[in-house]
């Protein structure tokens, strides 16, 4: 961990949280904790890593970034 004060540390997980408010869990309301965990669960592995573009890897999905790797 890096010293107090640098801002840059939590950028990725800042970026990534906003998002999954934005696109997942803003105005939802949840019966339980159950019940968010497996919302933030699908979230996260049917839509978040496999299918939502990325701006490191040229506005693809991480499936689609692969596949134009394997066949380069």
């Amino acid at each position: 961990m890096s010293r107090a004060g640098n801002v840059w540390d939590n950028s990725a997980m800042e970026s990534f949280f906003s998002s999954l408010k934005i696109e997942r869990t803003n105005r939802k309301v949840y019966r339980g904790r159950d019940e968010a965990r497996a919302d933030v669960f699908d979230y996260i592995e049917r839509f978040y890593n496999p299918r939502r573009r990325h701006s490191k890897l040229g506005y693809l999905s991480p499936m689609e970034f692969e596949a134009r790797a394997m066949l380069a």
